[in-house]
């Protein structure tokens, strides 16, 4: 991944990271994720990530839907 994006949230459950994304998308912020999930036995974290000029905003959103 390029080094232009900023880690904003780690979670273990795969909806909850889906769910953090798409209301960043909904707020205009575009957010990726990256599944570093083992697909066999469904451990590890799926991570979402975005450009760091909307990490405050990010951030504000999340707190604000207590994400």
């Amino acid at each position: 991944m390029s080094q232009t994006w900023v880690k904003i949230y780690t979670s273990q459950d795969f909806m909850k990271s889906e769910i953090v994304r798409q209301v960043l998308i909904d707020h205009e912020i575009e957010a990726v994720l990256m599944n570093k999930q083992d697909s066999s036995y469904k451990f590890g974290f799926v991570e979402v990530y975005i450009h760091p000029d909307n990490f405050d905003k990010a951030i504000e959103i999340i707190i604000q839907n207590e994400l």
